[in-house]
């Protein structure tokens, strides 16, 4: 099958891509293993725990909820975040299928 003939993306390719992208970020891998490591965290909490900026954070939080790999829920005057574990899942699965089905040949680069 040559996978680059046909220039229409499918919507499995362009939410891999999506998640790729909101992966593409050491301040991101950061809140997800925060995050990962709890049930839920408020933003203070989390601004407390990277090196930068509140509205830096802020940033990487918006994008993480867009890719939906967290979801954030307002409870009176803050926000708490969470991994959105059905998507988690999407994703992980998405990454599986990606590595299992590029296969690299032992001889490519040799």
């Amino acid at each position: 099958m040559d996978c680059c003939k046909n220039k229409d993306y499918t919507i499995d390719n362009e939410q891999l891509a999506h998640f790729a992208k909101a992966l593409g970020h050491p301040a991101r891998i950061t809140i997800l293993n925060f995050l990962g490591a709890m049930d839920s965290c408020y933003f203070g909490d989390l601004h407390n725990e990277l090196p930068i900026a509140k509205a830096t954070v802020s940033q990487h939080l918006k994008e993480l909820k867009e890719a939906g790999l967290i979801q954030g829920e307002i409870e009176g005057p803050r926000v708490k975040y969470c991994i959105n574990r059905e998507n988690w899942e999407k994703a992980k699965d998405s990454f599986d299928v990606f590595f299992d089905s590029c296969k690299v040949k032992a001889t490519c680069c040799d």
